[in-house]
């Protein structure tokens, strides 16, 4: 949406990892006012294909729009689903629910489903398309908050948290804001993004915004690692559904040890250090 000049990269992208047909519309509406213009847009191109499913990030913005989509087009909704599988009578969702102590299967039973999806949660896979580009002339129902000014955000260089395919994280066990200073090391060397358990964020070491947990992001990526965190129930249900988890903890009993695919009993400072070396390395 809004794709402008750019549409043919994006068409192509897309085309690559399977999109017959890319639908394209611009316009200032999408830079000038919040959410309605691709509820707009979305809805209307919905009604017009009546496809099988649409699909959205499970962003802030992404589930807002997803929910007056749903609404617009008379169907159900599902959010935050990490996976996707065909199912009579439409796709069936997986969803991590409770703290992520269970996950279910759902499935939309009126409409074309509104799913968000949890970035990463899927790891993408090539399959050559069309990539067809059709431009959309949207029908933009106007009343939608404005934006009246931008102040940009300042860069870590770093990817954001919620859509990194790999997250380093750090908890009480840096014991102080210094002590960040390695686990960043490392998730510079892997191109990673940084998070924080909520003891580390309440204690001053990092901000607020970088919190994985059930009060903080919720995260889903490729690669998790949890450097000197318990693995308490609230930050568990932040980081549960990662497709891989590794902890490092002086703790050998450490309840995170009952969730990783890889863990390693040892001293964070001494650890995490020798990884980064070892990264580096390996890219030359």
């Amino acid at each position: 949406l809004g794709a402008g000049a750019a549409a043919a990269d994006i068409a192509a992208k897309a085309a690559e990892f399977g999109a017959a047909k890319v639908y394209v519309a611009d316009g200032a509406e999408f830079a000038d006012q919040l959410v309605v213009p691709k509820v707009d847009a979305l809805a209307q191109i919905a009604k017009t294909v009546s496809p099988a499913a649409v699909l959205v990030t499970s962003s802030g913005e992404g589930k807002e729009v997803a929910a007056r989509v749903a609404l617009r087009i008379g169907s159900g909704i599902i959010t935050d689903a990490v996976d996707l599988e065909a199912g009579d009578g439409g796709p069936v969702a997986t969803q991590s629910v409770f703290a992520a102590s269970f996950q279910v299967k759902s499935k939309v039973t009126k409409g074309a489903p509104v799913i968000t999806v949890k970035p990463n949660a899927v790891a993408p896979e090539a399959a050559p398309a069309a990539g067809a580009v059709e431009n959309v002339s949207v029908e933009f129902t106007g009343n939608a908050a404005k934006v009246t000014s931008r102040t940009p955000r300042v860069s870590t260089g770093r990817p954001e948290l919620t859509e990194a395919a790999i997250v380093v994280s750090g908890g009480r066990g840096v014991g102080a804001a210094e002590g960040f200073g390695v686990v960043e090391e490392l998730a510079d060397a892997l191109g990673a993004a940084v998070g924080a358990s909520r003891a580390a964020v309440d204690a001053g070491w990092y901000p607020h915004s970088n919190q994985v947990g059930q009060t903080g992001k919720q995260v889903s990526p490729q690669l998790y690692i949890a450097a000197g965190i318990s693995g308490a129930i609230q930050h568990r249900a932040g980081m549960q559904t990662s497709k891989t988890i590794v902890a490092v903890n002086k703790d050998a009993e450490a309840p995170i040890f009952e969730l990783v695919d890889y863990g390693v009993v040892g001293d964070l400072f001494q650890v995490l250090p020798q990884l980064t070396t070892e990264v580096k390395a390996r890219k030359g």
